[in-house]
């Protein structure tokens, strides 16, 4: 099984793919961690991360097929994370699936405001040592901080005017792949404004009735 989860920043992508990985027993794929493992090593991808812009269409999708092929033995179920983004990038994923036997077999996006956004992504908290994602709003640390006992932490594309640039790439960019798929009835549209048990309860109940799980 391969699901596919799309959503705007602070839609609560990280938080359901999480969920669901665990709850389905799907790798989970995250394009935002290769992302910065990558950037962490080049300069020019950390520059373009940190401004709250994308990496190039077509190098990102080289990335995640380079990165599938060396990892594929581990990877027979998959929840793809914040990819793909673009209509290309879903035809190179498919075609690649496709030619190790494998598909598509749904597509989630949870839906948000540019303004929920905004106010979420600036309440978000990392946990410096073990990597723990917090949110002042929707998933508040306790008063201790991270349960680890880990140093919260903000990161440097997690302003506003980064994420009202990461938002509008979306916009741009993204919602032309949604609209390509649910022209082809392959998208599961989900309300991303709600609480994190609701949202998953959502998902879990429309996978079922499609058959899916």
């Amino acid at each position: 099984m391969n699901i596919i989860l799309l959503g705007a920043p602070g839609s609560g992508k990280g938080t359901q793919a999480s969920m669901l990985s665990n709850k389905l027993g799907l790798y989970y794929f995250q394009t935002g961690k290769l992302s910065r493992d990558l950037a962490k090593k080049d300069k020019r991808l950390r520059e373009i991360i940190n401004s709250g812009k994308l990496i190039p269409e077509q190098e990102m999708t080289m990335y995640v097929i380079d990165n599938l092929s060396k990892n594929r033995s581990k990877m027979n179920n998959i929840l793809f994370e914040g990819f793909p983004r673009f209509i290309s990038q879903y035809k190179a994923l498919a075609e690649f699936l496709r030619s190790k036997g494998d598909d598509i077999d749904a597509v989630i996006s949870l839906d948000i405001s540019e303004k929920e956004a905004v106010r979420r992504i600036s309440s978000r908290r990392i946990c410096e040592k073990c990597g723990e994602v917090y949110n002042l709003i929707t998933n508040p640390p306790s008063k201790g901080g991270c349960k680890c006992g880990g140093k919260l932490i903000q990161r440097k594309d997690d302003n506003p005017d980064s994420v009202k640039v990461r938002f509008r790439y979306y916009k741009e960019d993204t919602k032309k792949l949604i609209d390509y798929l649910e022209k082809q009835s392959n998208v599961i549209k989900v309300d991303g404004e709600r609480s994190i048990k609701v949202i998953y309860e959502d998902i879990l109940r429309k996978l079922e009735k499609k058959g899916i799980i």
